[in-house]
C-alpha cells in the first residue's frame, strides 16, 4: 500500500471516530501530509501542546486555520491525498 493509500485509510478511520487506528497509522511516516493527520489527532484529545507541536512538521499548516472544525479539516486531507498531492 502506497503512503498516500494508507494515509487515506487513516483519514478514513478518523473520519469514522477510530482515532487509535488512525494514530497509529499517521505515526508510521514522516512527511508534512502525515504531520498534519497526527497533529489534528491530537486536536481531537484536546491535547493542544501536541498539537502545535505536529502542525509546526506541517510545512506551514497552523492549529487555528480549522479553529475547531475538525469534519472540515478532516476533509480537506481526504481532498489533498485523494488528488495525491503533499
Amino acid at each position: 500500500m502506497s503512503n498516500h493509500a494508507h494515509l487515506l485509510e487513516a483519514v478514513t478511520l478518523a473520519q469514522a471516530g477510530d482515532w487509535d487506528a488512525a494514530h497509529n497509522i499517521a505515526q508510521d511516516y514522516s512527511d508534512s501530509t502525515a504531520n498534519w493527520i497526527h497533529a489534528v489527532l491530537h486536536k481531537v484529545e484536546g491535547d493542544t501542546w501536541n498539537s502545535k507541536y505536529w502542525y509546526a512538521k506541517t510545512g506551514g499548516r497552523q492549529y487555528e486555520d480549522y479553529a475547531d472544525d475538525i469534519e472540515r479539516e478532516l476533509e480537506a486531507l481526504r481532498q489533498l491525498l485523494a488528488f495525491g498531492l503533499k
